[in-house]
């Protein structure tokens, strides 16, 4: 068979990249074509998306994929979660797109869950409550005087908004829908009792699209030189279900994953949906997965902790670059100081090592020093977290994890895959750093009819990729264990006032 060269268009919330995918009729040969930063931009008090620098750089990437491969059989797009453009029927931005980590969310959550009832909500979308989730955006959108609800011709994601601009089709791909907390578990489509709740029409809502299938043609007036043939897929929009399509699964184990960026999702594969009281009471999320896949996971606060310490240190023209960080903090004196990473006050404070060093001392510890004693408190909280979530999954779909599949950024980071091995007491697998990206390449692959079934997807993942394994220490195990109920003590001890 011909090659067949895919552009799969990866933005994260901290940068974006476009990657050429070749398929030989055996494997998937990667290639970066441009990579650039994700820069928003704060007005007025607000925090919005610069969606025009990132469809600009997306359109330069496009041109270097062509210009790498010759020609080009798709583009296919996925971003992080939640966040939403309004547009007209031509797909023309009404408004800045607001970033996630926003302040106008602040008590929209609890009071919507007080109206509504939190058990509704949950047992309606099955979605992890979280402040930021389109539906508290959109309640929030709403409550502000300038009627762009009421004008807007639709609503779209992120990746959709893009798909929009380069196919000029306004459709929704499913999986990445439900993570709004606005698509009905039950009934695969959007809650008209949520959406009036929120005070949100149900017209602007656009149809739902599968992964794997394709929108259209590219409209000429983007397609420049990359070709009259190029048409637009749609893979699994969510970063996160783009990395789960594409997680190199090798054996029958039962596996668990942990995608590792800005943010960590860890979680299990279901057939079907889990909602339960008792998925409730843990806060867990069941997101669509490619092929009617459950993604059964919790957000866990991620990499965002040492990053936003590194923009911290770098301001005050200290940078410190992340292997060196993490060369350092393998040498520091072990569990010194434990955190909660989801806390609350971690998600966008304006001096992160300050906020954490006030969370410590709230919690009767002592204040970290250097940059490598931060990196070594937030790879070990991190590692914590992990551990208790992963035991929460488990426990909640009756499975016992004998694998775990590290992928993403941060499975290049040898020192906390060692110690999660060890906290776990079971072999991780780490890599590929890219499977967000070789997940993308994947579900279009099955739009152009290369692949049929999620067994074949996963095969010819396994064919495309490189992994390393860690195994645990079994003598590591009770040192993660004791540290593990010194943090649930922390934790569950009265605050001590500042």
């Amino acid at each position: 068979m011909s090659t067949r060269n895919v552009a799969a268009i990866d933005l994260g919330a901290e940068s974006g990249r476009v990657m050429l995918a070749r398929f030989d009729g055996t494997a998937i040969s990667l290639e970066e074509a441009h990579r650039f930063p994700n820069r928003p931009v704060r007005v007025r008090g607000h925090l919005f998306w610069d969606v025009l620098d990132l469809w600009r750089e997306v359109l330069s990437g496009l041109r270097r994929a062509h210009q790498l491969a010759g020609t080009l059989d798709s583009v296919g797009v996925d971003t992080w979660g939640v966040d939403y453009g309004l547009v007209d029927a031509e797909g023309l931005l009404l408004g800045l797109p607001y970033h996630y980590r926003d302040g106008r969310t602040a008590g929209i959550m609890d009071a919507l869950a007080a109206s509504i009832g939190r058990e509704r909500i949950y047992t309606t979308t099955g979605i992890q409550f979280l402040p930021f989730n389109t539906l508290y955006q959109l309640a929030a959108h709403a409550r502000q005087p300038r009627g762009q609800l009421d004008s807007a011709h639709r609503l779209l994601l992120m990746p959709d908004l893009l798909h929009c601009w380069l196919s000029g089709q306004q459709v929704a791909e499913r999986t990445n829908a439900t993570t709004t907390q606005l698509v009905d578990a039950s009934t695969g489509h959007w809650s008209a009792g949520l959406l009036a709740a929120a005070q949100v029409p149900e017209r602007i809502m656009p149809p739902l699209g599968e992964p794997g299938t394709m929108l259209g043609p590219m409209l000429p007036e983007v397609r420049d030189d990359l070709g009259a043939g190029v048409r637009v897929a749609l893979p699994a929009t969510h970063d996160t279900g783009s990395a789960v399509a594409g997680i190199p699964v090798t054996s029958g184990a039962n596996w668990a994953y942990i995608s590792s960026g800005t943010w960590s999702l860890v979680g299990l594969e279901l057939a079907r949906p889990l909602i339960s009281s008792a998925g409730l009471a843990a806060n867990f999320t069941n997101e669509g997965g490619v092929f009617g896949t459950t993604r059964f996971l919790k957000n866990v606060m991620g990499l965002w902790l040492l990053q936003s310490c590194q923009r911290q240190w770098e301001a005050q023209d200290q940078p410190r670059p992340i292997a060196a960080l993490l060369a350092a903090a393998a040498e520091e004196p072990p569990f010194v100081a434990l955190l909660d990473p989801d806390d609350s006050s971690l998600l966008a404070p304006d001096d992160m090592p300050a906020t954490i060093n006030a969370w410590l001392s709230e919690h009767r510890q002592p204040p970290l020093q250097s940059p490598a004693s931060f990196a070594r408190s937030i790879c070990e909280s991190l590692v914590l977290r992990y551990c208790r979530v992963l035991r929460s999954a488990a426990a909640l779909a009756g499975q016992q994890i004998e694998v775990i599949h590290l992928v993403g950024g941060g499975s290049q980071n040898t020192l906390m895959n060692q110690w999660l091995a060890d906290a776990t007491g079971v072999p991780v697998v780490a890599g590929p750093a890219e499977t967000t990206a070789l997940g993308n390449a994947l579900m279009q692959l099955v739009a152009l009819g290369e692949l049929s079934t999620l067994a074949e997807v996963r095969a010819l993942a396994v064919r495309s990729s490189t992994t390393t394994r860690f195994e645990p220490r079994p003598a590591e195990r009770e040192r993660w264990e004791e540290a593990a109920a010194r943090l649930e003590q922390l934790m569950a001890a009265p605050i001590r006032e500042k």
